[in-house]
């Protein structure tokens, strides 16, 4: 299995996962990109799909299937195919509501592709309105092994580092995280979210003596992260 990051539009991600011969795109803003490597490397594009309906995901779409046909995956066939097979690959869909109500994640061997759910340092805007289905959507999240790799939407790092700063000035994670950044290829683990990502740190008590001192509610698991959330 390979995968392959293409940046586009400054700061947004996309992806083409891969065994030998057969291709999935996730998110293929970056049209021009994907083509090339398609080619370059024999690949057979089985199927495109998205993180969510976002226009700056889906931006790419219409323009790949002109140039190289496939198969694009509407959400809601997503959302009622619990895995998908890429060759060799299998794919598991995740419904992860919250950014958007038809927001998922994909997961593959030791990696999660999580659109604009979690990011690389923060996490995405709740524009569902529905924070207990997002908080309930970081659970799943967080549920995969720490070495989990985690493959974004969009490359937020440096921005986001900055805010866990003033948030948690003393914490010595933060550093290292920084140093370890490759804009050519971003992504992080979810080891390092639980240790610099504010917005995972609900249940840290170094976190939680930072609400406290805010006079922010702290009393459940859910309260503490609604009140991480409303940090920023």
């Amino acid at each position: 299995m390979h995968i392959q990051q293409f940046r586009y539009a400054s700061d947004n991600l996309a992806y083409v996962v891969h065994d030998r011969s057969m291709a999935i795109a996730i998110d293929p803003g970056a049209v021009a990109e994907i083509v090339d490597y398609l080619q370059r490397n024999g690949l057979n594009l089985k199927a495109v799909a998205h993180t969510h309906e976002h226009p700056d995901h889906t931006c790419g779409t219409v323009e790949l299937l002109r140039r190289i046909p496939s198969r694009l995956i509407p959400s809601e066939t997503l959302l009622q195919e619990p895995v998908l097979h890429i060759g060799t690959i299998d794919i598991q869909v995740l419904a992860t509501p919250g950014h958007t109500f038809d927001s998922r994640c994909f997961h593959l061997p030791g990696h999660l592709i999580t659109g604009d759910t979690l990011f690389n340092g923060t996490v995405g805007n709740c524009f569902s309105g529905d924070l207990e289905a997002f908080y309930r959507s970081m659970l799943k999240l967080l549920s995969f092994p720490s070495d989990t790799v985690v493959l974004a939407g969009h490359d937020y790092v440096e921005y986001a580092m900055a805010f866990a700063r003033i948030v948690e000035p003393a914490n010595s994670h933060i550093e290292g995280y920084l140093k370890r950044y490759e804009p050519s290829f971003v992504r992080s683990t979810l080891e390092d979210e639980r240790n610099v990502n504010p917005y995972l740190r609900f249940n840290a008590p170094e976190m939680i003596a930072i609400l406290k001192e805010k006079g922010l509610p702290i009393e459940t698991e859910f309260d503490r992260f609604s009140a991480v959330m409303n940090l920023g």
